[in-house]
Formats: C-alpha cells, sequence, structure tokens
C-alpha cells in the first residue's frame, strides 16, 4: 500500500471538475433520495459542459492557489516526483510462488499447443489449468516454491538466526 504525505498541498481542480461538482450538488438539491447513474450523470453534464465555460476562471485561480502551496512544499526524504520509495535495484527478488513455478514447468507446453497465443492469453490459459487442479495436484509446486523460499537470499537476509536443514 502507498503511503501518502499528509502535508502535501491538495491537487489542482479542473474547470471541469467544479463544473461538474456544482452539477452533483444541484441534482442532490433536486433529488436528495434519489441515487445518481454515473455513465447517464456524466452525459448529461458533458452536454451541458459543451455550453457553459464559466468554471475556467475558478479553475485558473485553484491553479494560482496550487503553485502558491507547492512553491513552499518540501516532499519528506523517501519521496519522489510520484509520492513513493523507490525500489532498490539491487534488492534481492521474491522467489516464486507455487502458481509460478507451475507457470514456468507448463508455459512451454501451452505455447506448443497454441503457437498463436499472446502473452495475457497464455497466462490465462495457466491460470484455468491451475484452478483445475486439485490440492493433491498442487502439492508438488507448493513443496518447489517452499524449497525455493528457504533457498532465496530474500529469505535468508530478512530471517537471521535462523537454522537452515
Amino acid at each position: 500500500m502507498m503511503r501518502k504525505d499528509v502535508n502535501k498541498p491538495k491537487g489542482k481542480t479542473s474547470a471541469y471538475a467544479f463544473f461538474v461538482q456544482t452539477c452533483r450538488e444541484e441534482h442532490r438539491k433536486k433529488n436528495p433520495e434519489q441515487s445518481v447513474n454515473f455513465a447517464e450523470f456524466s452525459k448529461k453534464c458533458s452536454e451541458r459542459w459543451k455550453v457553459s465555460k464559466v468554471f475556467e476562471d475558478m479553475a485558473k485561480t485553484d491553479k494560482v492557489r496550487y503553485n502558491r502551496e507547492m512553491k513552499d512544499y518540501i516532499p519528506p526524504k523517501g519521496f519522489g516526483k510520484r509520492g513513493r520509495k523507490r525500489k532498490d535495484p539491487n534488492a534481492p527478488k521474491r522467489p516464486p510462488s507455487a502458481f509460478f513455478v507451475f507457470c514456468s514447468e507448463y508455459r512451454p507446453t501451452v505455447k506448443q499447443q497454441y503457437p498463436g497465443l499472446s502473452i495475457g492469453d497464455c497466462a490465462k490459459k495457466l491460470g484455468e489449468m491451475w484452478s483445475k487442479l486439485t490440492q493433491n495436484d498442487k502439492h508438488p509446486y507448493e513443496e518447489k516454491a517452499q524449497k525455493l523460499l528457504l533457498v532465496s537470499p530474500m529469505f535468508l537476509t530478512c530471517s537471521p538466526g535462523l537454522v537452515h536443514v
């Protein structure tokens, strides 16, 4: 889950977003008990938007506010432009799960049976095959995954003091 900097200023609001907010408030006042069908509501808003351009000034003033707040804002250490920590490229990779061990074994046969299959469709086919397996059939792959976990550099660095058999 991504952490969020609570001190970062709220992003700038576009003219269309201001317009949709006012349309939504109008709809709530007229029909307080009725729920909104988003698809229909957005179509009606877009039709009204083509006619009305009043909200451009609101967006410009909000942009000025945002730029003023961002000028003084300094992100905390560990946050980049995207607002999340960068992954260490030298960090050890996580060992594969039982499903990925299964996929590495069966992917060549699936590609051989269905030569024109795209990468995504191949993954779907492997997922279907995995879901059809019984627990007994999945057991060897789970054992292999467990063995890979125990010899994984990630496991070895994260669990000091454990004795491996």
